[in-house]
């Protein structure tokens, strides 16, 4: 008689998980991907921090699984664990109000300190609570990068000998990089040489990612480009050589987004369903936009959206730059988001300047950037760098044409318009620069304009992509078939 099979057992630690808390990409990596290495075959957990901004209609479900002390450096500190069964998914809460009882997630002059303890907390966990003891432990970004270095130096037997680590660099470009203080202070190895070697970046600064790459089994990053280009010094921030050295470890695999959640079919929150066999709906979405947001409301003009960051690392100097030539050509531009001053200022000077064609709205509203989404003809994301991006992929389920710069997960997930053949999804431009951006944009309006059944091939042919999250599943998969 043949032997059943154990599943999988994952326990994913992140700083940030949906619907609990999010700021970016990696609160919707973290809601999404659990479930579908469950339904991959996984026994999956997450465990992330019981913040004082969780909405109580989640905090009031918790139950408190146990308590217990964690060494961290010369102090010992209180957590609790506490426990919610959301959509057939175990969350687990570091519960610590010193720390996680604060306005915000991030951003703190003790942040080296919070997610040190956090890393730590975790691996503390696996011992006390019997359903977070795992076969791999997934860490995300910086927040929980010291996981992996403490299981190695300060964990060992039980359940500890058998965990291998996965570590996912959403973005470089944050990397928890501290004053060699911290080292001993915080982290209690300052005595440990190896340990300290790894850390240490130069003679004063330590990086808590540079050691998650150099103490996990397997690294991986949000896309394949990206993680090419985490190779190369521009994309690399300093790490470059890190990831060079461990190339044989990095799997690049692109991010996918929550397909019944964005489902244009489904999704009663637009102002009318449609979908890729029926896409009459969506005229009715943008009027419907177009109204709300105090645009001429004419089916004739592109309606570009931007659901956005207002950074530099967006390319908001490039839109900055365009804008008044985007408007002479009567584009109607509506963009989300919040940001640095300058480009929220700009915006607003152009949507007074540009009334009925430019709508700024700087805020960040989920509601509106779904009916954005819906509504809108093309979407711009002219981003310097991306490591994955979602809103390119959310925008390509509502039969919305993404604009994108050719990099990171940007360049993966869409293929431009080829008007020869007829192929592609989107259209791109390569290099970072505000003329090759608007040509860009306005070759798209071109197609938009003058050939109506190919602009709905296109759509189609977005719609219908595959964004689910069935690969990154199966990479887990894959790399503890390798380990052994």
């Amino acid at each position: 008689m043949e032997r059943k099979r154990r599943k999988l057992r994952v326990l994913f630690a992140a700083a940030e998980a949906a619907p609990f808390c999010k700021t970016g990409g990696l609160g919707d990596v973290a809601g999404s991907l659990p479930p579908m290495l469950r339904r991959a075959g996984c026994k999956v957990a997450v465990i992330l921090p019981k913040y004082s901004k969780i909405a109580e209609e989640y905090r009031s479900r918790m139950t408190h699984v146990c308590d217990f002390y964690v060494p961290l450096a010369w102090r010992n500190v209180y957590c609790g664990i506490e426990h919610l069964r959301l959509q057939e998914t175990d969350f687990y809460f570091v519960d610590n109000e010193h720390y996680f009882a604060r306005d915000g997630l991030y951003g703190y002059f003790d942040d080296a300190e919070r997610f040190a303890f956090f890393s730590k907390a975790i691996l503390e966990a696996i011992e006390h609570v019997d359903e977070l003891r795992c076969d791999i432990l997934h860490c995300n970004d910086w927040q929980t990068a010291m996981a992996p270095v403490f299981l190695r130096e300060f964990y060992h037997g039980g359940p500890y000998d058998d965990i291998r680590t996965v570590f996912t660099i959403h973005n470089v470009k944050f990397q928890g990089q501290y004053s060699d203080v911290v080292l001993g202070d915080v982290l209690g190895l300052a005595d440990v040489p190896a340990a300290a070697d790894q850390l240490r970046m130069d003679e004063q600064s330590i990086n808590f990612m540079r050691g998650a790459v150099r103490y996990s089994d397997a690294l991986t990053t949000v896309s394949p480009t990206y993680a090419r280009e985490l190779k190369m010094p521009f994309y690399g921030e300093h790490l470059e050589n890190e990831f060079q050295r461990r190339g044989e470890y990095l799997y690049g695999v692109l991010n996918g987004i929550d397909t019944a959640e964005y489902n244009p079919r489904t999704d009663h929150t637009i102002a009318k369903t449609f979908s890729a066999k029926d896409l009459s709906g969506k005229a009715e979405c943008k009027a419907a936009l177009q109204r709300e947001l105090g645009l001429a409301e004419d089916p004739e003009r592109p309606l570009v959206a931007m659901v956005t960051r207002l950074t530099k690392q967006k390319g908001m100097d490039l839109v900055q730059y365009a804008m008044d030539s985007l408007m002479s050509r009567g584009v109607q531009v509506a963009l989300l988001g919040t940001g640095d001053s300058e480009f929220e200022d700009s915006m607003k000077y152009f949507a007074w300047r540009y009334q009925g064609q430019m709508s700024a709205n700087i805020t960040f509203d989920s509601g509106l950037a779904k009916r954005m989404y819906a509504g809108a003809d093309l979407f711009l994301m002219p981003s310097q760098f991306e490591p994955c991006g979602l809103s390119q992929m959310i925008a390509m389920r509502y039969g919305t044409l993404p604009v994108v710069r050719e990099t990171g997960g940007l360049a993966d997930s869409v293929i431009p318009y080829n008007r020869f053949t007829g192929e592609g999804d989107g259209f791109s431009f390569a290099n970072f620069n505000a003329d090759e951006m608007r040509d860009c944009l306005l070759n798209a309006c071109e197609v938009f304009w003058t050939d109506h059944e190919a602009w709905h091939r296109l759509q189609v042919q977005a719609m219908e992509k595959d964004f689910g999250w069935h690969r990154a599943a199966e990479v887990i998969r894959y790399i503890r078939r390798r380990d052994k």
